[in-house]
């Protein structure tokens, strides 16, 4: 797993990212209302907004944290938003390909997003 200083979490496995949000963010945010997610095949370009999410407390959007193209989206959140704040990490976005998987390598690991957030 790799985090983002936005909050995002990446999980790689073959050549599939998996991204979603911390449960740093999820309490943040407060009770999630509404989960707006990118469509399926889209070109991504890092730091593009891709997602929006509103919840009682703010609106708030997910940034591409890589470039690459959109393979798959969590439809389970359309429906049901609140399951981000039950399990923020298995309550994924979306999964992607990537065109620069090297920039994950400079993102921060479990140990250092803890520092980062002060846990």
């Amino acid at each position: 797993m790799k985090y983002t200083e936005e909050h995002e979490w990446l999980d790689a496995k073959d050549e599939i990212i998996t991204v979603g949000i911390t449960e740093h963010a999820a309490t943040q945010l407060g009770d999630v209302v509404f989960i707006e997610l990118p469509e399926v095949g889209r070109e991504i370009t890092k730091g593009e907004e891709i997602v929006v999410i509103e919840s009682v407390k703010a609106a708030s959007d997910i940034a591409a944290p890589l470039d690459g193209e959109i393979t798959e989206v969590n439809e389970a959140l359309a429906e049901n938003p609140g399951l981000v704040n039950e399990d923020a990490e298995a309550a994924w976005f979306f999964r992607m390909t990537t065109t620069t998987p090297e920039e994950m390598d400079a993102m921060m690991d479990e140990d250092a997003y803890k520092d980062f957030i002060g846990d």
